[in-house]
Formats: structure tokens, sequence, C-alpha cells
């Protein structure tokens, strides 16, 4: 073959491999998987897999099973694939769709549930994943809760209001108390320079002992004529209405969730407050040379945080627990939401995305115990694990191999006319 003949063959494939199509899905690809996304969708899988092997070894066939594995090995793996496929076909069904029940609704509950479990994390995430983008780690959600809900509840039970504004009322409410105890924690990391982290765990006990000492007392927010730490229920206007009908537990709170998801991506992406928090979360010393007042800011997040922490509150008195609360009533939703924003890398998407997650992982996870008998604490490891593999992005890298930030794609070696004459 000539020289010219080989170049003439070479061409094309050259021109076939540079095509700009491929290299602009390749680089978007590798984008992907170099940022932080891929290491959450690593962190998921890895935390799923760790997950499978407990449910293996809590499997009672599966340890039986284990005994005479040099004999029979194969009833091993199948015991393991019977409990791994069965816990995970249970959360299937109890966060999703139930394949077994009869009738559309019956079907479409797991689902509702699973959104009703999600609508106060996403409001809660959102709340912490302001503090995150502003530089401050707010993890007084639970006080925040607390105080949204001592607000909310009592002006949900002790008002006959017309429909639609003893709602909105309540819910303001709520909003305020959450931001009002937020604040706190903002004003003396402004003006003292007060660590937020433990002045807002300090601010959860207050919260929770001062809600306590309301429920205990008759005539402030325990029930007349009750005993029982816990307040009267909610007035008929004041309650969230179901979206889908009685048999769906799926309530007005998931739209104000999504309207909330909104309004952080406007603040945070489109707005000039949004710009100055997250200028102030990226380096302090240089959004004060740019003139911002990272004092106010550091005031001004903590307020939008603990509102929509104190939304996350109120939604739970007003859409879930309407018969009256106690002092459950954040049922983990404060400390969850560190995990769905540290998930969700702080985006108001990332944040809805992560919260659905994890209200299925509620939703599912009595299912799964009811139905295989599998711990309900292993979805609680989970969740854990979760967390752990986002805080070690070296680790999730180094086992999906995926490359690192601001890595250049890898050269493709071009076949020159003298190396293929040769």
């Amino acid at each position: 073959m000539s020289a010219e003949q080989a170049t003439a063959a070479a061409q094309p494939r050259q021109e076939k491999e540079q095509q700009p199509g491929d290299d602009r899905w390749r680089e978007a690809f590798r984008r992907i998987v170099s940022g932080t996304w891929g290491v959450s969708i690593g962190a998921i899988i890895l935390a799923v897999l760790v997950g499978s092997i407990m449910i293996a070894l809590t499997d009672d066939n599966v340890r039986t099973s284990f005994g005479y594995f040099g004999a029979r090995p194969a009833d091993t793996f199948h015991a393991i694939g019977t409990a791994v496929g069965g816990a995970y076909a249970a959360l299937f069904r109890g966060a999703v769709w139930d394949y077994n029940a009869t009738g559309f609704t019956s079907s479409i509950s797991p689902l509702a549930n699973s959104l009703t479990q999600a609508t106060p994390l996403i409001t809660a995430g959102l709340g912490v994943a302001i503090g995150f983008r502003s530089g401050m780690f707010n993890i007084g959600g639970r006080g925040q809760m607390l105080v949204a809900a001592i607000f909310g509840g009592w002006v949900g039970f002790s008002f006959d209001l017309p429909p639609v504004v003893h709602l909105l009322i309540a819910v303001v409410a709520g909003m305020i108390g959450g931001a009002l105890w937020a604040g706190i924690a903002g004003v003396l990391k402004a003006t003292t320079g007060a660590h937020e982290v433990i002045v807002t765990i300090m601010l959860n006990y207050i919260a929770f002992y001062i809600l306590g000492y309301l429920l205990s007392k008759p005539g402030l927010l325990q029930a007349p004529g009750s005993s029982n730490p816990k307040t009267p229920p909610m007035k008929p206007n004041a309650i969230m209405p179901h979206l889908f009908g009685p048999k769906l537990t799926l309530h007005w709170g998931f739209i104000f969730a999504l309207v909330a998801v909104v309004f952080a991506w406007w603040l945070l992406e489109r707005s000039k407050l949004g710009f100055q928090f997250r200028a102030v979360g990226e380096n302090p010393a240089a959004a004060r040379v740019a003139g911002i007042d990272v004092k106010r800011m550091t005031i001004y997040s903590m307020l939008v945080g603990g509102a929509l922490l104190g939304l996350a509150g109120v939604t739970q008195v007003l859409g879930t627990t309407t018969t009256g609360f106690d002092d459950g009533i954040d049922a983990g939703v404060g400390f969850d939401a560190i995990t769905v924003a540290l998930l969700g890398r702080s985006t108001p998407l990332g944040v809805l995305g992560a919260s659905i997650l994890f209200g299925a992982f509620r939703a599912g996870g009595a299912t799964m115990q009811a139905s295989q008998g599998v711990p309900i604490e292993i979805v609680q490891v989970v969740q854990a694990l979760i967390v752990l593999f986002i805080a070690a992005p070296p680790l999730v890298r180094a086992v999906f191999r995926l490359p690192q930030p601001g890595s250049q794609p890898r050269k493709r070696k071009t076949t020159t006319p003298a190396e293929v004459t040769a």
C-alpha cells in the first residue's frame, strides 16, 4: 500500500473518531462523573450494597445455609438472593407501587405515603441548604421546627377563622416562629462570633423543654381536661386538605414544599440576596472587600433558613398530626434535613430528589419489616452510610474509578499515515 492510499484510508477513520457530537456527549458524561453528583450517586449505590450485606446476614435462612455451605453452596446463594430481593421488593411495594393491592388507589397509596413523608424533609432540607450555601452550619432544625409547631399549632387550635385564611395565618405564624428561633443563632454569630453549631444545639434543647413545659400546663398548650402532654386537635379550617381525597395521605403541604423549592432556586440563583449568600459562603473576606455586609447576610440567611424549617414544623402540625401534637412532633426531620442537604449538594432540586428518596425509605421501611422481618434499623443504617460515603469522596471515587474534579480527559492517540504504512 502506498503512502497516499494509507493516508486516504486513515482519514475517514480519524474524522469519525473526532466527530464533535461524540466529543460533546463524552465531555458531558465526564463532567457528571467527575463532579459532586457522581459522588452522591456512588454513595447511594455503596450504601445500598452494604445494606444488602446486612439484610443477608440478619436473615435466618441465610445463616442456616451457611452451616452446610461446603455441601450445597447454591442454597446459600439462593437464600441470599431471596432475602435481599424480597427485602427490596417489599421496600418498593411500601414506597412506590403495591402491585399486590386491588384497585388503583390502593396501589398508588405507597407513593402518596412516600411523598407525605418527604414533604417536611423538602422544606427542612432547603432551610439547612441555604445555611450551607451561606457558610452557616445550621443543625438547629429540631428546635426551629418545635418553635414553629408552638406558634402554628396555637393559631391552629385557638382561633375560629374562615377557611384558607386560618390555614395561611397558621402557616405564616409557624414560619415566623422558626425564623425567630434561628435568628437568635444568627444574631449571636454576627455580633459575638459565637459558633452556630454550639448555639443551635443549645437552642434545640431549650425549645424541647419549653414545649414540654407548655404541654404540661393546662391553659397553655395542653388539651383541656387531659393529663397527657398533648395539644387539642387543630380546627378544621386550619388543617391542610388532602390533594387526592381522604384515602391518600398526601396533603397540601406538598404543594407548599414545591413552592419552597421554586423560591429557594430563585433566591439562590437569580436574586441579589442569594448571590450575597453564596459570596459569603465561598469567601467571607472577599465578600467583605466587595462591599457585602457579612454580618447582615449571616443573620438574613439564618432567618430564611429558619422560616423554611418552620414551614416543615407547621406542615407536621397541620398536615400530619392534626389531632394534636406532643414533643415528638419533629419526628427526627430536623436532623434528617442535614443528610438531605448534604446528599442534595445544597441545591434546591438536589434537596427535592434526596427528600423523596428518604421519604421512600421511611414509608417502605415499615413494609419491609412487616413482610420480610428485616429490622427497620437497617434503613436507618443505609441513610447513615450515605452520609458517611458522601463525607469521604476519595473513597467513592476510588471504588468507582471516577475522575477527579477538574481533571482533563485522556487524549486519544491519533494514528499517523506513517504508522499505518508500517
